[in-house]
C-alpha cells in the first residue's frame, strides 16, 4: 500500500496509509422546511417519527438507521420564498474526521460549495454538489485523527 501526503487544512502535511478513502455512511437525510413545528408536528405525530432531539432551527428524528433532519436555514439557503420546497434536500454522508476527508475528496476533484466548518460544538460540516446538482455534505468531528 502506498502513502499518499495530504495537505492537512491550516496544520501542514500529513500523511495518509489509505489512498482508497471511500464516504460509506449515510448519517442524514436533510430535508428544507418553512415551520420547524409544523413539520415536526407532522412527522412525529403523523407519521411516528420519534425526535431525537432539536436545536434551533434544526429537528433531528430516528428514521431507523438514518436520521432525518428538518432544517429551515436550508429551505431559506436553496429555495425562494414562495417557491416549492420538493426537492429541497442534502444528503450526509458521516465522517471520521472532516477535514481529512475534505483533503481526500478535493485531491479527487471534488469542488466545495462550502469548505469546513463549525455547525456544532463538536461537529463539523463541508458542502459539495453531485454532477446533477444534489446537495451532499460531509458531517462529523474535525482532528479526530492524530
Amino acid at each position: 500500500m502506498r502513502t499518499v501526503r495530504l495537505n492537512y487544512f491550516r496544520q501542514g502535511i500529513i500523511e495518509m496509509d489509505n489512498p482508497d478513502f471511500k464516504l460509506s455512511q449515510i448519517s442524514n437525510v436533510m430535508l428544507g422546511v418553512r415551520e420547524l413545528t409544523r413539520a415536526v408536528a407532522f412527522y412525529r405525530d403523523q407519521l411516528g417519527l420519534a425526535v431525537r432531539f432539536e436545536i434551533p432551527g434544526f429537528a433531528f428524528l430516528n428514521g431507523g438507521g438514518v436520521t432525518l433532519c428538518l432544517s429551515e436555514p436550508l429551505a431559506r439557503t436553496l429555495a425562494k420564498p414562495g417557491e416549492p420546497l420538493g426537492g429541497v434536500a442534502e444528503l450526509v454522508f458521516s465522517v471520521d474526521d472532516v477535514e481529512v476527508a475534505f483533503e481526500a475528496l478535493s485531491a479527487r476533484g471534488v469542488k466545495f460549495i462550502l469548505n469546513p466548518h463549525q455547525v456544532t460544538e463538536a461537529q463539523w460540516a463541508a458542502n459539495f454538489a453531485d454532477p446533477d446538482g444534489h446537495k451532499l455534505s460531509i458531517f462529523g468531528p474535525r482532528n479526530a485523527i492524530a
